[in-house]
């Protein structure tokens, strides 16, 4: 007997003709468990669900069933982590479902240096005494924007709910245009934003168009701020106006901007269609928000950047704390943020950016190699931003396209490799998109 089990002889059960004869020899629970390498209470828990399922197979009719090795397979299952690697194959870069931005090699050298042991979160190591996670960030946030202060908080809706509960909580209005009413993913709707910042909401303009003098009439004595949603998602076009965000910043309230994906870069062509963070700064927003995970290509994050009196507002407000940034997010934006000191050098190395500029030659040999790994053709498609950025935007290349009569089973069986693979289903195929695929990724692919 191996490690002290019991031998696994008679846990393999073939089915007698007599149904329930077969039911009755099932090996119990207990034996099972006792022959499975695994603390008591994961190894019962493993023979349970192998017992039962077993019995279900049986019932079904299926003549021959191995609660062993299902049992096995159960413990092998609940041994591997539920949040794990995958290999996005969709060529959708800013992939929401999986997790938005890779990180630089940077940043992940940075978060395990600082997950390694104790750091300088909150201590001013020159000075011996408390310090602020906030000093880790702000110069730099500061120096790539233009801005006055800053502020770094967890994500980008925790950074307007807390721009608007900063400067026009209490009742106080909020005027935001009828077109920019928008939803994000998940449901995060600009109205209910507002509502718990403790704001009062007051439409201007209509959905297709605003003008400055809707603006204009809804000022007054209550308000506390104008609210600029950028659209992120879905475009209007045809009959359409909206107000700048210079002209905003002219009429006196501040301008809360939230700018949603946070472009840093202000020369890649591919993001010339975003609203550029240093120009809200620029035209004199009080408040311009965005997130750190989508094409800043940095960890889970809002930035809020500005004027030093509206950011002292929210660093000072009580929900500041509940939305405060974490120690491996910050080491990870920090990390971010200073490779966006050298463009070229952010270009190259921030993976959302090199995706979004890949050269057409790299991503042909990948597409190359899959097709052949696979059985596929090389074929053309478009790939898309994601993250609710440059929705229109096309980023045509090569894919490996995998003819299959049943394209969801291969999909499927892509699913359950290690690590899984997520690509695209278009018609009686699937595409699997080397734009948001490593060499290293692709090479590891074609040699399951």
């Amino acid at each position: 007997m191996e490690g002290g089990k019991p031998p696994a002889g008679g846990l393999s059960h073939h089915a007698a003709s007599d149904r329930s004869a077969s039911l009755r020899s099932l090996p119990s629970v207990e034996r099972v468990a006792a022959a499975l390498d695994a603390p008591h209470a994961l190894a019962v828990a493993a023979a349970r669900e192998a017992v039962d399922a077993a019995r279900r197979t049986l019932l079904a009719g299926v003549d021959e069933v191995d609660v062993l090795a299902g049992a096995r397979e159960r413990l092998a299952a609940a041994a591997r982590p539920s949040l794990r690697r995958v290999i996005n194959a969709t060529g959708v870069v800013v992939h929401t479902n999986l997790g938005r931005a890779p990180l630089a090699a940077a940043a992940r050298a940075a978060v395990a240096a600082t997950a390694e042991g104790y750091a300088n979160l909150e201590y001013d190591l020159a000075g011996g005494r408390r310090g602020s996670r906030q000093a880790h960030v702000e110069g730099l946030v500061c120096e790539l924007t233009g801005a006055d202060a800053a502020l770094v908080v967890n994500n980008g809706a925790a950074a307007v709910l807390l721009a608007a509960a900063a400067l026009a909580g209490r009742g106080r209005d909020v005027v935001v245009s009828r077109g920019q009413l928008v939803e994000i993913g998940g449901s995060f709707r600009i109205p209910d934003v507002v509502a718990q910042s403790g704001a009062t909401l007051v439409e201007v303009g209509t959905t297709n168009r605003t003008r400055i003098r809707d603006y204009e009439r809804a000022l007054g004595d209550r308000t506390g701020a104008i609210l600029r949603a950028h659209q992120s998602n879905f475009t209007t076009v045809g009959f359409v106006e909206e107000v700048g965000i210079e002209a905003l910043a002219r009429l006196g309230p501040p301008v809360i901007d939230d700018v949603g994906s946070g472009r840093m870069d202000e020369g890649l062509p591919q993001l010339a269609d975003e609203p550029s963070v240093r120009r809200s700064v620029a035209a004199g927003a009080a408040i311009v928000c965005c997130s750190g995970d989508k094409l800043l290509g940095g960890p889970q994050a809002g930035l809020m950047v500005g004027r030093s009196d509206p950011i002292a507002a929210t660093r000072a407000h009580p929900l500041a704390r509940a939305v405060r940034i974490d120690k491996l997010s910050l080491a990870a934006l920090e990390a971010t943020l200073r490779l966006y000191r050298d463009p070229e050098l952010a270009r190259r190395d921030v993976p959302v950016l090199a995706m979004l500029d890949a050269d057409p030659a790299v991503l042909r040999a990948r597409a190359q190699r899959l097709a052949a790994a696979f059985g596929g053709e090389v074929a053309m498609a478009t790939a898309k931003v994601g993250g609710g950025a440059l929705p229109l935007l096309e980023l045509e290349g090569p894919v490996a396209r995998i003819d299959d009569p049943a394209p969801d089973r291969l999909a499927a069986q892509l699913r359950v490799g290690d690590p899984p693979v997520i690509g695209r289903i278009a018609g009686d195929a699937v595409l699997l998109d080397p734009r948001t695929m490593t060499d290293a990724e692709v090479e590891s692919l074609c040699h399951r």
